[in-house]
C-alpha cells in the first residue's frame, strides 16, 4: 500500500500528471518534454526522477539521448486498485436503490 501512496503522491502535481498523458502517446526525450510544458531541463528532469522513483517512467540511453517511456504495469496496478474501490462503491449504489424502490413501494402502499 505504501508504494500505491508514493505514487498517489507523484501523481499529485499536475506537471507529472501531464508527462504520464503525454509519454501514453509514446515516448519522449526530455528535451521534447522541455519544449511541450515550456519547463526548464532541470524542472523536467526533476519530475522526471519522482515519476521514476514509484516506476511510472522509465529512461534508456541510445546514443547521446535519454528517452523517457511510461511503464503501463505500475499504471495497472492504480487501475486495480481503482477496480476495487469503484466495486465497493457500486455495491453501495445498488443497495441504495433497493432501500430506495422499498421505501418508495412502502409509501405506495399507505397511500391506496
Amino acid at each position: 500500500m505504501e508504494q500505491l501512496d508514493q505514487t498517489f503522491a507523484a501523481l499529485a502535481d499536475p506537471t507529472r500528471r501531464g508527462i504520464v498523458v503525454h509519454l501514453a502517446r509514446g515516448e519522449a526525450t526530455v528535451s521534447e518534454l522541455v519544449d511541450q510544458f515550456d519547463l526548464t531541463q532541470p524542472t523536467i528532469s526533476s519530475h522526471l526522477k519522482v515519476l521514476e522513483s514509484v516506476g511510472l517512467v522509465s529512461r534508456t540511453r541510445v546514443a547521446q539521448a535519454r528517452p523517457c517511456q511510461l511503464r503501463p504495469d505500475r499504471l495497472k496496478e492504480i487501475n486495480a486498485w481503482l477496480a476495487q474501490v469503484q466495486e465497493v462503491w457500486e455495491g453501495n449504489f445498488q443497495r441504495l436503490d433497493a432501500l430506495l424502490s422499498e421505501l418508495k413501494n412502502a409509501q405506495k402502499g399507505k397511500t391506496k
